[in-house]
């Protein structure tokens, strides 16, 4: 189940960072901006186990794409007769970004990373441009691209163009995209939130809602679901988060996730992404707090 997968995950990784594919790869695979080694962090997840539709591939960035290719033959050289299908829509990166005169560890969905590299090599890129080089499915690119320029305090990018002047805030032909020189932020690390999706042509929350950065697909409400029915969702999916917290007082992100996901089993099944919207806000109520040691690790705020 769940539990074996984690724990399977991780002794996995730890096997191959102390293999041969490990840190003595690890450490010549240096970003193009030359800002530190990659480190891969891969859960292997059973299919059919796991809540949820599986995403679509995207064009990962090379150096990326040679990290996954790695851990790939690495353990299928271990597993014969397995597949691997790898999920960006559920992962999550730090980046190291220089912006101007601002340096920032950022905080993306893997998406966003994808969008973001790109400009490693381009001083702008048009929509078009991302959109063929991404290959990012097209309404969670449009999210993703959004959540890098609409809101302020995470106004990684610019746009020029047609959809700048006409106040439209969706990304369309004949806007360009550049990264955003006078940006600016007290802080050295940077999470950049995702905007929320649309239903039925209507904008499903505010452009800069707040939703937490991994990827996965929107927590926007269904459209059979009644608003009042979502929002006591959303309390119930926070008491059980701090239930579960306020019992194990640490728990990593997955681990949190698979455990609400279970407690709430019997009444509906939680997305993801709802999921980890409700952790975000608790951090920022000061519920939970992120580890120093690892950002994916949460502790319980008494």
């Amino acid at each position: 189940g769940m539990f074996q997968d984690m724990k399977l995950s991780e002794d996995l990784m730890r096997q191959y960072r102390s293999s041969s594919a490990g840190p003595s790869q690890r450490a010549r695979l240096s970003a193009p901006a030359g800002g530190g080694a990659i480190d891969l962090k891969v859960s292997v997840l059973t299919s059919g186990v796991w809540p949820g539709a599986p995403g679509q591939a995207c064009e990962l960035p090379p150096e990326i794409l040679e990290c996954c290719t790695r851990f790939e033959t690495f353990y299928l050289a271990k597993h014969t007769g397995r597949r691997l299908t790898w999920q960006p829509h559920h992962g999550q990166a730090d980046i190291k970004a220089a912006m101007g005169r601002s340096r920032h560890e950022l905080n993306v969905s893997t998406y966003q990373m994808c969008i973001l590299m790109l400009f490693n090599s381009h001083q702008s890129l048009s929509w078009q441009d991302v959109v063929s080089q991404t290959k990012i499915p097209i309404d969670e690119l449009r999210r993703h691209l959004m959540s890098l320029y609409v809101n302020p305090k995470a106004k990684i990018l610019v746009r020029v163009g047609g959809g700048e002047k006409d106040k439209n805030k969706e990304p369309q032909d004949g806007d360009v995209f550049q990264v955003n020189t006078a940006f600016e932020c007290k802080l050295l690390r940077v999470k950049v939130p995702l905007v929320l999706g649309r239903i039925g042509g209507q904008d499903a929350g505010a452009p800069g809602g707040r939703e937490a950065g991994d990827g996965t697909g929107a927590a926007a409400p269904c459209n059979d679901v009644p608003a009042s029915v979502e929002e006591d969702r959303k309390h119930l999916v926070e008491a059980v988060i701090v239930r579960i917290m306020k019992s194990r007082k640490t728990l990593d992100h997955n681990q949190l996730v698979m455990e609400v996901t279970r407690h709430l089993a019997a009444r509906f099944q939680p997305a993801p992404t709802l999921i980890k919207q409700r952790i975000e806000q608790l951090i920022e109520r000061e519920y939970l707090e992120r580890s120093q040691q690892d950002r994916r690790v949460y502790n319980y705020l008494a």
